[in-house]
């Protein structure tokens, strides 16, 4: 934990504070984005901190105790952000500590931009039935403040449009596609004794990620789950045929996409999806609904790239049929540079707010 008063080592190009409630050493897809696009940013030569959980006491988060939220962050992230003095701020998330910034840059008159990187509306609906409406206006406040707020895909973006949201802008995503090849591949078939095709999800497994929906599916083959959170014991129970293999190290992940034959994305309520990009990185063909996030992304691709459909049995034959140098191919168009500059570009200087 880095002392509130530290001094930071100047170096050119811009001081850049993100403040974040997603952070390490959470795996998601917000902290993948959050810490890669901070590594090419450094690269750059600019000077990025990043505020998160880690820097204060917390709680779990009700519903999903893996997850750790500041507790009452406000005044310690005051200290952080005048030690830090940075040039530019941009308030990540929705949380606790995304709260407190927003607050500090309003209170100062500093300018500020945001991110939409989760549906949580839909998320708190699937847990509470709370009407998305009430989740909705709360987060348009919270996003209207900023002098831009980026979103992930075309139709995230025209959602938000449609909800009262303001000073939108695109910010797509990239991958690492040295570290997502489509060699080696990992022979589930012949590690756990099933039978090909291996149809594979990858991702937190938890109620609004719907992998029941994929789990239910009539499929040749079999199904295989790599992941944990809060649903994984009573899908394991519910569903004895499944390789469940629990959380995989960043290091094995490539290996397990590149070894199945198609990858199955069920979610209806992601943004983006990033592992559907690093499945297709590693050469495999995917299937999900036409949903956003899974739509953009395929948006333009070679048709054996992968399927959409309303009918998510449809999309898995379909892709099962792919060709794993279109999916390759395919994830090529995206870079992370291209998603740094893209971020760089939105920020907005503190001194600027009103």
């Amino acid at each position: 934990m880095t002392p509130d008063n530290a001094p930071y080592t100047a170096l050119p190009g811009r001081r850049i504070l993100i403040v974040s409630d997603a952070w390490t050493p959470q795996v998601n897809g917000v902290v993948r984005t959050l810490s890669t696009v901070t590594d090419e940013l450094r690269r750059m030569g600019h000077v990025v901190e990043v505020i998160g959980p880690d820097r204060f006491p917390t709680v779990p988060c009700p519903t999903y105790p893996d997850i750790r939220l500041a507790l009452l962050p406000g005044r310690r992230l005051a200290r952080l952000i005048a030690a830090f003095a940075p040039d530019y701020l941009h308030v990540a998330t929705e949380g606790p500590l995304g709260l407190a910034a927003r607050r500090w840059a309003k209170a100062r008159g500093a300018a500020f931009t945001s991110s939409f990187h989760t549906r949580f509306p839909e998320y708190i609906h699937a847990r509470t039935r709370l009407p998305v409406g009430i989740a909705y206006a709360f987060l348009r406040r919270f996003h209207n403040d900023a002098a831009a707020t980026l979103a992930a895909t075309r139709t995230l973006r025209e959602e938000l449009q449609s909800r009262g949201f303001t000073r939108l802008r695109d910010w797509s995503r990239g991958v690492d596609l040295s570290r997502f090849a489509p060699e080696p591949r990992r022979d589930w078939a012949a590690e756990h004794g099933i039978p090909r095709p291996v149809f594979l999800h990858v991702g937190r497994i938890a109620i609004e990620k719907n992998i029941e929906a994929f789990l239910e599916l009539d499929l040749p083959g079999s199904k295989v789950v790599v992941g944990g959170g809060p649903q994984l014991a009573a899908l394991k129970a519910r569903h004895p045929g499944v390789v469940f293999t629990g959380p995989f190290s960043e290091a094995e992940l490539a290996a397990a996409y590149a070894g199945a034959d198609v990858f199955v994305f069920p979610s209806r309520t992601d943004t983006f999806g990033l592992v559907v990009l690093e499945a297709l990185a590693c050469g495999v063909p995917v299937a999900a609904y036409d949903v956003m996030g899974p739509r953009d992304i395929l948006a333009g691709a070679d048709p054996r790239a992968g399927a959409v459909s309303d009918d998510l049995r449809v999309a898995a034959m379909a892709a099962l049929g792919g060709d794993r140098a279109a999916a390759r191919a395919h994830a090529e168009r995206f870079g992370w540079t291209a998603c740094a500059e893209t971020f760089l570009a939105a920020l907005a200087p503190i001194g600027t707010g009103g």
